[in-house]
């Protein structure tokens, strides 16, 4: 079964964050940071990271413009944040999947990076790790203790977050499918996390 990690450094120094990358043969890191640097993990700076990574023999790529939180075209930000599910229709998102995937019985095994520790937050997981998931590439999301939580369990903190009252039968609303509930946790969810826009200088580094 083809499969995909993910991981937020920030749970990480950088031996731990190589032993656990070793653990689950991971060969290549795709960086989805938009801004690959650091203020505060500067091992994890994209020069850094890219020397290290080759010393263990890992392959680094920085997809900013594939995979990124902050994306240049102002039509992806219809209410002033990225809309993920604009975003990942496009033909960079797309490509970069395809790519992805293709390489994926070649032996290569990737895992996707950014800063968050925990993936419900970033938008690794919520934009990029989702459409991976449901085009049928197991998603294992890597966690600061070095274990793992499948992409069906973190749909089911996300339904878990916003139908925290979900089983209680409603007299006045048509209950919702349990499809329909993780769609609109994923949007909700995006409204509260994506990148929005700016008009004083962004902040540097650490997404």
């Amino acid at each position: 079964m083809n499969e995909i990690f993910t991981i937020g450094y920030a749970g990480f120094d950088i031996d731990s964050f190589i032993s656990v990358l070793k653990k689950y043969k991971i060969n290549s890191l795709i960086d989805v940071r938009s801004q690959p640097h650091s203020k505060f993990y500067k091992d994890f700076d994209k020069a850094s990271l890219s020397e290290t990574l080759d010393k263990y023999h890992i392959c680094y790529r920085n997809y900013y413009k594939e995979f990124g939180a902050r994306q240049s075209n102002v039509r992806y930000y219809p209410n002033g944040y990225l809309d993920f599910s604009m975003y990942v229709k496009s033909t960079e998102f797309l490509a970069g999947m395809d790519r992805l995937i293709k390489a994926m019985p070649l032996g290569f095994t990737f895992v996707l990076m950014c800063s968050e520790k925990d993936p419900i937050t970033c938008h690794r997981n919520i934009m990029v790790a989702k459409e991976f998931y449901h085009r049928g590439i197991n998603v294992s999301n890597i966690l600061s203790d070095g274990s793992t939580i499948s992409q069906d369990k973190i749909e089911e903190r996300l339904v878990d977050i916003y139908y925290p009252n979900r089983d209680q039968l409603s007299f006045f609303d048509e209950p919702l499918s349990w499809d329909e509930m993780v769609k609109n946790a994923y949007i909700m969810q995006n409204e509260k996390i994506g990148y929005r826009l700016r008009s004083e200088e962004d902040d540097e580094g650490d997404e």
